[in-house]
């Protein structure tokens, strides 16, 4: 059962943007997602790829109904070895996400067309 359901899109150029400036990046990821860009990847492969965590974060707030208060660095994205991305949940969300009923919190990004898209579907 779907108990919850999140989708964000992000315009690359203007992600670009926001990364550039402000410390946005330290304000969005843990130090340990700041470490996991890909290996030896090129700055636009990059960009790709923090753009689909970025929008994986604002599905997976939509999905828990968009609780205010929300701190990024509280749920962390990770690659299983598989390479499919996964979130680690602090406490504080993950209380959120059982007050829904959550038992399963499952996620999609994808990037193409100067776009980076994410999905969040939280099972019950």
């Amino acid at each position: 059962m779907i108990v919850g359901i999140g989708i964000d899109i992000v315009d690359l150029r203007r992600f670009a943007d926001a990364l550039a400036g402000n410390g946005f990046s330290e304000r969005v990821f843990s130090p340990a997602e700041l470490k996991t860009a890909p290996q030896q990847a090129t700055p636009a492969r990059n960009l790709e790829y923090f753009a689909g965590r970025f929008a994986a974060k604002e599905a997976l707030a939509k999905a828990l109904g968009a609780p205010g208060g929300l701190n990024w660095k509280a749920a962390e994205l990770f690659s299983r070895a598989s390479g499919c991305p996964e979130f680690a949940l602090s406490s504080s969300v993950k209380a959120r996400a059982d007050l829904l009923g959550t038992k399963n919190v499952l996620v999609s990004i994808t990037h193409d067309a100067g776009v980076a898209a994410a999905v969040v579907v939280l099972e019950g």
